[in-house]
C-alpha cells in the first residue's frame, strides 16, 4: 500500500473513529505515529484497549514497543510513574527546567530535540568532511552548510532552542580542525586555532548561520 493510500486508510480507520467515539480526547497523528492526551491513567488504559480492538477489526495492530502510557510529570503533576517521557517526530517530551515570565524557575513538560535527531545531525556534519576543505574559504563553507543549519533551526529550534545550540557547537569543533589543517601556523595547537576562530566568528558573524544565533567557538577565559 502506498503512503498516500495508507494515510487515507488510517484517516477513516482511526481519525474519524476517534472523533466519533471519543470527541473530548485531544489527539494528533502523523503517518502511523500518534499521541492522545488523557486526563487519567484509567482513561488511558481504556483508550489503549479500545484502540487496539478497533485496529484489529481493521487488520492492524498497535506497535508493541512504541505504544505506551506516559505520565507527563511537571510542576502541576507531581506523581510518580516508570514512564515519564516519550519521543515524537524528532523531539523528546519530558520534564525540563523552565523560567516563568516573572523570573521563577519551574518544571515544565516540554519538547526538545531528541537523541536520535542529534546523532543524525552530527553525522551529517561529519559527512561534510569540512576539516579537509583546506582550499576552501569561509564563504565556501557557508554556502555548503547554511541551508541545512537554517532548516534544522526552523524545525528543532522551535522548542527549547538551547538544546539545539549545543548540537551546533559540534560544528565549531569541526571548524577548529579545518583551521589547523588550513593554516600551518596553527599546526599542533587547537587552542590557538580555537582562539583565532573565535575572533573570526566575532568579525564575520554573518558568514555562518549558527554564528548568527550566537553559537560561537568556545575559548578558555
Amino acid at each position: 500500500m502506498s503512503p498516500l493510500l495508507f494515510n487515507l486508510y488510517l484517516h477513516y480507520t482511526f481519525d474519524d473513529w476517534m472523533r466519533r467515539h471519543f470527541p473530548s480526547v485531544p489527539f494528533v497523528r502523523y503517518a502511523d505515529d500518534g499521541l492522545l492526551h488523557c486526563t487519567s491513567e484509567m482513561e488511558a488504559v481504556f483508550l489503549q484497549e479500545s484502540i487496539g480492538k478497533r485496529l484489529r477489526e481493521c487488520n492492524l495492530d498497535l506497535h508493541p514497543k512504541k505504544t505506551k502510557i506516559v505520565y507527563c510529570r511537571d510542576a502541576n503533576r507531581r506523581g510518580h510513574s516508570h514512564t515519564t517521557q516519550f519521543d515524537f517526530l524528532g523531539f523528546c517530551f519530558r520534564g525540563r527546567l523552565a523560567k516563568s515570565k516573572v523570573g521563577k524557575y519551574f518544571n515544565s513538560f516540554s519538547p526538545a530535540i531528541n537523541k536520535s535527531a542529534v546523532i543524525d545531525i552530527q553525522q551529517q556534519m561529519r559527512e561534510w568532511n569540512l576539516a579537509r576543505w583546506t582550499n576552501a574559504e569561509l564563504e565556501d563553507i557557508g554556502e555548503k552548510v547554511n541551508a541545512s543549519l537554517r532548516g534544522w533551526w526552523n524545525y528543532y529550534g522551535a522548542f527549547y532552542p538551547s538544546a539545539l545550540k549545543r548540537v551546533f557547537s559540534h560544528l565549531n569543533e569541526i571548524l577548529v580542525k579545518w583551521v589547523v589543517r588550513k593554516y600551518k601556523r596553527f599546526k599542533g595547537s587547537k587552542c590557538k586555532a580555537r582562539k583565532w576562530l573565535r575572533g573570526l566568528s566575532e568579525r564575520e558573524t554573518s558568514a555562518l548561520y549558527h554564528w548568527q544565533l550566537g553559537v560561537l567557538p568556545a575559548v578558555e577565559r
